[in-house]
């Protein structure tokens, strides 16, 4: 991928889609047969959509610099907010139907303490993944001048982690403190479940973005070609 502001504006649209799609799949969700302290594990439907958001910004600080992916972040949360206040607009309009009024808000319906946690597991996952992809891209390269084929190092240590802490703020805060379960012993193996179960699957996702990675970043030259944007002291 070429270093223009074409790419740079088409990668920050794809990531506000997915972090738009994510908000609307999340409802549906999804049986994997695996079971984990006595429980069977679910998924949300975002699961897949909102790991992509993670390559995008890593792909976006890799070639434009930790400044352009903060800035990125944000549009992404602006965008999340616009779009959670336009679905919960729609549902308190008039529906032609009842059933279609219903079907609508089993769908779509916003509750806010879930998009509260939602935009607060993503603002501070998103922002530990610019800090940390930067923090060990900067020291790779001063102190055991990486190349570009130490680029997965920083890519999956830092997806790796960020996606941990949006798993246990997310599930911690709807489940744990929405439904009250840090509460309620006999749920406390569910929580852990949720929260071990849905983390996997988000490190398999991380460890198989590392090859897109790769091919979105390839022909700009080493890391140290595209240094980080040092002038930005907001991560």
């Amino acid at each position: 991928m070429r270093k223009t502001n074409e790419n740079l504006v088409l990668l920050n649209t794809l990531f506000a889609a997915a972090l738009i799609v994510s908000n609307v799949v999340t409802v549906k969700l999804l049986r994997t047969g695996v079971t984990l302290f006595g429980t069977e594990l679910v998924l949300p439907g975002a699961a897949v959509c909102y790991a992509c958001t993670f390559l995008f910004t890593d792909v976006i600080g890799e070639l434009w610099g930790r400044a352009e992916a903060a800035k990125s972040v944000l549009y992404g949360f602006a965008s999340q907010f616009f779009a959670s206040a336009l679905i919960l607009f729609t549902q308190y309009l008039p529906a032609a139907e009842p059933a279609m009024q219903e079907a609508y808000t089993k769908l779509l319906g916003q509750n806010l303490f879930i998009v509260g946690a939602s935009l607060t597991a993503y603002f501070v996952s998103q922002y530990w993944d610019i800090w940390f992809f930067h923090k060990i891209r900067d020291w790779y390269l001063n102190t055991r001048h990486g190349t570009a084929a130490a680029r997965w190092i920083w890519n999956n240590a830092s997806t790796m982690t960020s996606q941990a802490i949006d798993t246990v703020l997310f599930i911690g805060l709807v489940f744990g403190v929405g439904f009250h379960w840090l509460w309620m012993p006999e749920k406390w193996s569910t929580l852990a479940a949720t929260i071990v179960g849905q983390y996997l699957f988000k490190l398999l996702l991380a460890a198989l973005d590392t090859p897109f990675f790769y091919l979105m970043t390839r022909g700009n030259g080493t890391p140290s070609d595209n240094a980080s944007n040092t002038n930005f002291n907001g991560l």
